[in-house]
């Protein structure tokens, strides 16, 4: 299974240097957020919702997983439940076993996107930071109706992983975005994981 994860490393591309057009730290404009990229974003939540929460992840990033296991089920019930936030999560890749990870979610039907990105935040130390990621991936998502050749076909999907690459480029281009977890609440910037006592400081004005 070595050799799969070989396979969606070669088609990992250069990340563009080109520079950002907003510094970290500077709120960002709320239609250029809105903005989704080739594949469509994944979301939860009410499309009207007065606030709209964009994080920027990688499924590789520890500090995601925190926050997603940690702090995401107390957010969704108090606000995303609520019809209060919409929420989007975005591709950012900061290798390409993060790559791998996210295209083989967005392979699965649409409503098992979040619950197998869930998954692979919750198990995270078992499959990302082992000798043999792919056999430990696999093996995960046996579970959730992957077999080999699907879990194959998926991650050497060239296409697929442009798009993917695609979210992650605009990000660092457009929003100066260099790390993981990154939020932006109605533009409004925020790095770095976050528990729900901070979700609700940063909500209480928008609210």
């Amino acid at each position: 299974m070595r050799h799969l994860f070989h396979v969606a490393a070669a088609l990992a591309l250069i990340l563009s240097a080109a520079p950002s057009e907003a510094a970290e730290g500077e709120p960002v404009s709320v239609m250029d957020l809105a903005v989704a990229g080739p594949l469509g974003d994944k979301s939860l939540g009410n499309p009207g919702a007065p606030v709209t929460v964009v994080e920027y992840a990688s499924m590789t990033c520890s500090h995601c997983a925190t926050f997603h296991n940690e702090t995401f089920a107390a957010f969704k019930e108090k606000y995303i439940d609520t019809g209060k936030v919409r929420f989007i999560l975005r591709e950012f890749p900061l290798d390409p076993l993060a790559s791998a990870a996210f295209m083989l979610a967005r392979c699965a039907p649409d409503d098992q996107y979040f619950p197998l990105v869930g998954l692979m935040f919750e198990q995270q130390e078992n499959w990302a930071f082992v000798d043999d990621p792919g056999t430990a991936l696999l093996d995960l998502l046996e579970t959730k109706g992957f077999d080999e050749e699907k879990f194959k076909t998926c991650i050497t999907d060239h296409k697929l992983f442009e798009h993917v690459t695609f979210v992650h480029d605009r990000a660092d281009q457009k929003f100066g975005i260099s790390g993981t977890p990154t939020f932006f609440f109605n533009g409004k910037r925020e790095v770095g994981e976050i528990t729900i006592d901070e979700v609700d400081r940063i909500l209480a004005p928008m609210l």
